[in-house]
């Protein structure tokens, strides 16, 4: 592995221009000249657009301009000590200390951790007041390479057991590049916290891969930051904890004050906290240990990346139902010719031209709205059925991203769109998904040439893994999925009666059964991928589906507040607190608002909360409620047809399991275990 900088890569004292434009030019022409990139141009683009993004230059006079380029052959420190200074950005003034990271377009691990090491170095007075003070490039290449290879630690007399500390935070720090600034502002907040006596732990998500932080040590801590410009990944891991969310420049030029606000959020009860996810899928609520913690891992990153193009397009094509009619959705004859009613009108119409809707032969049925409220129809019929063609796509594409990374997006969308066009749908979407994010990360692993690393995460990759998994996906695998597909739509379609109530009982226990768990996310993930399947259909049973889901988990936080309410003598304290914010959670669908109540007494709380769940699901089924919108519980009713029902299905589970939950509590219950009453306020 080359060294990360040679003497060749520091000028000292020089005037390379007026603006941070020509130093970057100049530093990446020293790049160029040293051999360790072959296209200047190429590299000084790739730096400017990442300074178009944020400023790099930071407090005290330092500036780091970086980018991953394929123009990069090896991971290489620039350095400059500017005569006279130069504006990067930063707030307290111009740089005189310029460090240019180059880092190769797919470059291995060993290189970047390097890099993080001398990022986390860069805010460390010591470090730069020596390189302020050295005579000559020498001097700066030693400095440097003591930081990121320093000589092994003489032994040290055991310190004394420290003090306890002031507070427990953990942080996770993620900047858009993922080489300079992630660890930096990880640096500063740790010294930041040293200085405030308080422990802390930092997870840093950057291109050198992140250690995700022990469960325990987040479970231990009183307040979490995250100092990121992008988003943090498996953020449900930190779910409840009070929050301070910030970019990431900002621990860097004033970590003490961020670190002075977590611990303000950490003793404030009405502070901003960690969202929980309901229903939802949240790639990061999934940690679990093993191979079956993985796949689990894998299927929800593709599920929760799915949810939003699933939730837009079902509730615009709700809209357009609302306000251009249910026969908006179907296909009718204009002018002699067959044609989509709502493409036709949007495409042939205007605000200023309003379509005839008369002028559309739909068989028995007619367009029964006005003109302007028909057209309107129109356009958020075809904008929701654009978002939900990327369903599956979505679906496939985040999968195989779970598995590869970035390097499986591209054939993983492939894929994905692929078992759109043979039929498949969301299984082969699963399907296509896996296959191409294994084949993508076992191309990633191929040893290859130094010359060939740029091209594989932007050509090599995508060209093979599409290749090789399309060629599966096609030849050997599109029939037989799009057969299981079929049936499995032609079982649904033919379930009624019984059926299709047992059905709905046992998704609405499902999801109150672990509340967020695995068997929660396994019905919510049923219900979710079926909707791509009913597309603009008004009476697809993947639609009722949804609504026996969402009904069954809105149950248990309502069921449990409204025991709190009844028999306030059978909860503790806490739990009357909890019940209150519990009417909020169970009327938004967030069916984790149960679990304080289920953790304190599982055996009384899990049966009541199952049975009301059941309950609810099997009602909406035979009610006939049906739903397209993946979330929102009770604000969502616009997009519920039949409101009489849902309402109804909801009502009785409720009842059902604050019931059974008042009944279970009062039964058997030893004086030891009755809770003490709240003191009377004085």
């Amino acid at each position: 592995m080359a060294e990360l900088m040679t003497s060749r890569l520091v000028a000292l004292d020089a005037d390379l221009g007026r603006d941070k434009d020509d130093v970057i030019a100049a530093l990446a022409s020293l790049v160029v000249e040293a051999g360790r990139a072959d296209d200047v141009e190429r590299l000084r683009a790739d730096l400017r657009a990442r300074e178009a993004k944020s400023a790099t230059g930071m407090k005290d006079g330092i500036a780091i301009p970086h980018c991953r380029s394929a123009a990069v052959s090896e991971p290489t420190l620039a350095f400059a000590r500017l005569a006279p200074t130069v504006d990067f950005g930063a707030k307290d003034g111009p740089a005189d200390l310029v460090f240019l990271i180059a880092a190769p377009e797919g470059g291995g691990n060993a290189h970047l951790q390097i890099l993080a090491k001398l990022a986390r170095s860069l805010v460390k007075p010591a470090f730069t007041d020596a390189l302020r003070a050295a005579s000559g490039p020498e001097e700066v290449v030693a400095i440097v390479r003591e930081v990121v290879a320093p000589a092994p630690a003489a032994d040290q007399p055991v310190p004394a057991a420290p003090p306890a500390p002031a507070g427990r935070l953990v942080a996770v720090t993620s900047c858009p590049t993922g080489i300079a600034h992630t660890y930096m502002a990880a640096e500063a907040l740790e010294a930041a916290a040293a200085r405030a006596g308080v422990e802390i732990a930092v997870e840093t998500q950057g291109s050198a891969g992140a250690k995700p932080l022990p469960q325990a040590t987040i479970d231990a801590a009183d307040a979490v930051i995250f100092a990121a410009d992008v988003g943090v990944r498996d953020r449900g891991r930190f779910a409840g904890k009070p929050l301070v969310a910030t970019g990431v420049k900002r621990p860097i030029d004033d970590g003490d004050a961020v670190i002075a606000e977590a611990l303000r959020a950490a003793s404030d009860p009405a502070a901003a906290r960690v969202e929980r996810s309901s229903g939802s899928a949240d790639a990061g609520t999934t940690t679990g240990t093993g191979r079956g913690g993985e796949i689990r891992r894998v299927l929800m990153t593709g599920v929760s990346y799915m949810i939003p193009f699933v939730a837009a397009g079902g509730l615009l094509i709700a809209l357009a139902f609302l306000l251009g009619g249910y026969e908006i959705a179907l296909g009718s004859t204009y002018d002699g010719e067959s044609v989509n009613t709502a493409q036709h009108i949007v495409l042939n119409s205007s605000l200023f031209h309003l379509p005839d809707p008369a002028a559309y032969d739909l068989g028995s049925a007619e367009l029964v709205r006005s003109p302007l409220l028909t057209y309107l129809g129109a356009l958020l019929m075809v904008l929701g059925g654009a978002a939900f063609g990327f369903l599956v796509p979505a679906l496939a594409g985040y999968i195989a991203y779970a598995i590869a990374d970035r390097p499986g997006i591209a054939p993983g969308f492939v894929m994905g769109a692929i078992s759109v066009v043979v039929g498949a749908g969301f299984l082969g979407g699963i399907v296509g998904g896996v296959l191409a994010g294994l084949v993508a990360r076992w191309v990633a692993g191929r040893p290859v040439p130094v010359w060939a690393r740029g091209l594989m995460p932007v050509l090599v990759i995508p060209l093979v893994a599409t290749l090789a998994s399309g060629f599966v996906m096609l030849a050997i695998l599109a029939q037989p999925l799009s057969s299981l597909m079929d049936a499995m739509n032609d079982g649904l379609a033919d379930m009624s009666g019984g059926s299709a109530i047992i059905l709905g009982a046992l998704l609405g226990m499902m999801m109150a059964f672990d509340m967020g768990g695995p068997l929660n996310k396994v019905a919510y993930s049923f219900a979710t991928a079926g909707l791509s399947a009913a597309g603009a259909a008004t009476d697809a049973p993947q639609l009722k589906i949804m609504a026996a889901v969402m009904l069954g988990g809105m149950v248990p936080p309502l069921a449990l507040a409204l025991a709190t309410v009844v028999r306030p003598r059978l909860f503790t304290t806490p739990e009357r607190e909890n019940g209150k914010a519990a009417w909020a959670l169970g009327a938004s669908f967030i069916t984790e608002g149960a679990i304080p109540f289920a953790a304190a007494d599982p055996l009384r709380v899990i049966p009541a909360i199952v049975l009301g769940s059941g309950v609810t699901g099997g009602l909406a089924e035979a009610f006939d409620v049906s739903l397209r919108a993946p979330h929102g519980g009770i604000f969502v009713l616009f997009a519920v047809d039949g409101v009489v029902g849902f309402v109804i299905a909801l009502a009785a589970g409720v009842l059902v399991a604050a019931a059974a939950v008042i009944a279970l509590k009062s039964l058997g219950r030893t004086a030891a275990e009755t809770p003490v009453p709240a003191p009377a306020a004085l």
